[in-house]
């Protein structure tokens, strides 16, 4: 069943997908990459550190391995010796130690960075339940781990038996050296023996590193129902996202209309279109208050006739201005001509009436502004 809801997984992790997932704590992690920083950071350290661990160690060996009548007598002093040593082999391994720890912190930040999920140290039941242990112990995960295992072990521990085969002439004769040239020689094969051991390290961490985020990446996988879900979420709800945008649309339909008596002419198609006009003197050039087509169109004209604001017939500019301006934004510098002669012609209706005025006739547009005209 795992492995077909894996097949099913399709698509990869959304980022909201992987912020959840770093929320619970589960991130990519390597223990191969830990494992090999940690070796090499104590490598680093008795490398730099060597001559003074190496020193630290032949007093401590040298003092421990002094007998001490008093100590012997008296079971108090034995044990404050033994505190005193284990205390000075503290300090003299406390560089080597403090290095491995922070290599051993910081080395999982390398993949997956830092995460502090608290909900990850919560307890559940899920992870003492016998039946899933024994499950994922025969998994396909729990095999893979079990090989990988086997051959990391095969691998360090060939090249670790093959090291100390090499050199057990030597090791032999240590017995008959000199205390201060047989432990020099025991920190050479030590220190032969970690950088075999970070080399075969260095190897498994190359293979294990990119595997783990695959793996991660492969686990977080989703299907496409699961992207559908989500975004579904994340969008909101299609029918109350049209609900909304519908709320909206008739809210600014409403403002729009109460724009409509402080108009100074609405400009017809006469029929198809009708676009309200604002000029004041403070404006840069004259305002479109409302406009709309067909059935709103007519609304409109109903609302300027009912205030009594001047409704002038001009198809070709009806149609530019329908087409080429949004509401509360001044209307096209090319339109500037029509629309002050349409102005000027409304303004003197106001002022003297219709006595004596020519009628208005036809409001000439540029071409490339007029739909009609362009599409013939």
């Amino acid at each position: 069943m795992a492995e077909e809801s894996h097949l099913e997984r399709t698509e990869p992790a959304s980022p909201r997908r992987l912020e959840q997932a770093r929320e619970e704590g589960n991130i990519a992690r390597s223990p191969e990459l830990s494992a090999f920083a940690v070796v090499v950071a104590g490598l680093g350290a008795m490398w730099f550190q060597g001559d003074a661990l190496l020193g630290g160690l032949k007093r401590l060996t040298a003092r421990g391995l002094t007998l001490d009548s008093a100590a012997v007598r008296e079971p108090g002093a034995m044990i404050s010796r033994l505190h005193e040593l284990a205390t000075d082999a503290l300090v003299i391994s406390a560089p080597l130690l403090v290095v491995t720890v922070v290599a051993a912190l910081v080395a999982p930040l390398a993949i997956g960075g830092w995460s502090f999920a608290p909900s990850a140290i919560l307890p559940k039941f899920s992870r003492i339940n016998p039946l899933s242990g024994i499950a994922r112990l025969f998994s396909m995960r729990g095999v893979a781990e079990l090989g990988k295992a086997l051959l990391k072990a095969s691998l360090i521990g060939g090249l670790a038996a093959f090291v100390l085969w090499r050199a057990k002439d030597g090791m032999l004769e240590l017995a008959g050296q000199p205390f201060d040239s047989a432990l020099g020689a025991t920190a050479a094969l030590v220190m032969v023996s970690v950088l075999t051991i970070a080399a075969a390290m260095s190897a498994i961490a190359a293979v294990d590193v990119p595997l783990q985020i695959w793996q991660y990446a492969r686990n977080l996988r989703m299907t496409r129902e699961d992207v559908k879900r989500e975004t579904k979420e994340s969008e909101g709800d299609p029918h109350v996202k049209a609900a909304v945008r519908a709320q909206q649309r008739a809210a600014a339909r409403k403002r729009m209309m109460a724009e409509i008596p402080k108009a100074d002419v609405v400009v017809t198609n006469p029929t198809h279109y009708a676009v309200a006009l604002r000029y004041e003197q403070s404006m840069r050039a004259p305002t479109v208050v409302a406009k709309g087509a067909d059935l709103l169109a007519a609304r409109i004209r109903g609302i300027a006739e009912l205030h009594h604001v001047p409704i002038l017939e001009a198809p070709p500019l009806a149609r530019a201005l329908y087409t080429h301006t949004d509401l509360g934004e001044p209307i096209p510098e090319k339109l500037y001509t029509a629309v002050a002669e349409v102005l000027a012609y409304v303004f003197q209706l106001k002022n003297g009436g219709t006595a004596g005025l020519k009628p208005l006739g036809d409001v000439a547009v540029p071409a490339e502004l007029d739909p009609m005209a362009v599409a013939k």
